[in-house]
């Protein structure tokens, strides 16, 4: 069985996933802790997600740190959803733009 992640919200752009692990250690171990990205621009979205050693310490991180300020924020602290529960992304198969998926359009002049 996988284990459980805490999804973090609401997180500043200047949370890093040093600051991000060291907010959550005041709980206990903490195995993980990543900032999400955006890929092209490398700037935080705004969330992340944590996973403890033991996880008997995700429901004390939501009691505890639910709404907590970090880094100037109030952030929100809850259970991470399994990846099988959310709706897929249709990556491909819609036509954007009327060219194919949006695949590079030559000019005509």
């Amino acid at each position: 069985m996988a284990q459980q992640n805490l999804f973090i919200g609401s997180l500043a752009y200047a949370t890093t996933d040093d600051t991000l692990k060291a907010h959550f250690e005041t709980i206990g171990e903490v195995t993980s802790a990543r900032v999400i990205t955006d890929r092209d621009s490398g700037r935080s979205k705004g969330f992340g997600f944590v996973e403890f050693a033991d996880e008997k310490n995700n429901q004390k991180a939501v009691d505890q740190l639910d709404g907590k300020e970090l880094d100037g924020r109030a952030i929100s602290v809850g259970l991470a959803r399994p990846k099988e529960d959310r709706p897929r992304r249709d990556s491909g198969s819609s036509d954007r733009g009327g060219n194919g998926g949006g695949s590079f359009r030559q000019r005509s002049w």
